[in-house]
């Protein structure tokens, strides 16, 4: 794999009132890494946490924080690649597919 994959995850301070039982933002972030790092090991990826409610200098990632804001996403919202992969309260499996989707193997393979 020559590329690394990028991961946005976009959220904010605030719990989604949508997703109450759900893990902060920055808490899907932190797992989501720790996750990714162990299931795919060595394998080049590029993960970013976005605060919506924060100043964003990329224009795709500001108008993707708008939407969201907007409330046209559930937050956390996570991206791979420029694809939506989840949103609200976010499940392992979908990442991991794109992820495989991508060229990740596994680390049990």
């Amino acid at each position: 794999m020559e590329n690394k994959v990028s991961i946005e995850i976009y959220g904010a301070e605030i719990i989604c009132a949508s997703c109450v039982n759900a893990p902060s933002s920055k808490d899907t972030y932190e797992w989501l890494d720790a996750a990714i790092s162990r299931k795919y090991p060595g394998q080049a990826y590029d993960i970013q946490y976005i605060d919506i409610e924060s100043e964003i200098a990329d224009d795709r990632q500001r108008g993707i924080a708008e939407q969201v804001r907007n409330d046209e996403y559930f937050y956390p919202l996570v991206m791979i690649s420029g694809q939506l992969v989840g949103e609200g309260y976010i499940q392992l499996k979908p990442v991991f597919s794109e992820l495989e989707r991508q060229g990740f193997k596994s680390a049990s393979e």
